[in-house]
């Protein structure tokens, strides 16, 4: 499957516009990553840890959405959109969300 942030995929003509489809996931950080992200941030560098689960966040969002493109027929999700939200107590929301497209290969 061809996942894209674009409207068009050069070299492929898309034949059907099959819906919009979605990802989400929603994650938290527990104590221990929390802990250790807030002495990262007092001596300054990155949160490896954070960015390992907002990592994971995001690839569990973009598979549920090719999920959903596929059991609808398509080979290709276009214009993805990634969005990440806070929600209460430290959560954070992931959302892949696109157009599931049927795509064929121009040839010329």
């Amino acid at each position: 499957m061809i996942v894209s942030t674009t409207p068009h995929l050069e070299g492929y003509k898309i034949t059907a516009y099959l819906g919009i489809v979605s990802g989400e996931t929603i994650i938290g950080a527990n104590v221990f990553k929390d802990f250790f992200a807030s002495i990262t941030d007092i001596v300054g560098g990155r949160s490896g840890a954070y960015e390992r689960v907002l990592r994971e966040a995001k690839a569990t969002a973009m598979a549920e959405m090719e999920m959903q493109a596929k059991a609808m027929g398509a080979n290709a999700v276009i214009g993805i959109d990634l969005d990440y939200e806070t929600i209460r107590d430290g959560m954070l929301m992931v959302t892949a969300a696109g157009t599931a497209v049927k795509i064929e290969k121009v040839f010329n």
